[in-house]
């Protein structure tokens, strides 16, 4: 019988600890003030936002894929010249693209830090 109730205690005992994380809310950091949620963005939304903050990544990935495209083009109807030429018009579109985003991210650094 004394078995009994030691482990009704011990179940008691570790009902009434302490929880460590309430799952229930968020975690409380100190420092750390959350943004709250503006809205929820669709993707056409979210697309037209990063567009007008930054217009020529959009246009890098137009001008690569068209570059692919016409050199893929060309190079299926046998102008390797051509085919060439539009390769290294891809590679320089990519760059672009590249530089474009780099600038971009270096924008956005400069501007949060003000």
């Amino acid at each position: 019988m004394a078995a009994a109730t030691t482990t009704t205690e011990q179940t008691s005992e570790s009902r009434s600890a302490p929880v460590p994380f309430d799952f229930s809310q968020p975690p409380v950091i100190e420092g750390f003030n959350p943004l709250p949620k503006v809205k929820d963005e669709t993707f056409k939304d979210k697309f037209i936002r990063k567009t007008k903050e930054n217009p020529f990544v959009p246009i890098g990935c137009l001008g690569t894929a068209g570059a692919l495209m016409y050199g893929l083009r060309s190079f299926h109807q046998g102008k390797t010249r051509q085919s060439q030429l539009s390769m290294r018009a891809r590679i320089f579109a990519q760059g672009f693209t590249v530089v474009a985003i780099i600038f971009g991210v270096v924008v956005t650094a400069v501007k949060r830090k003000e």
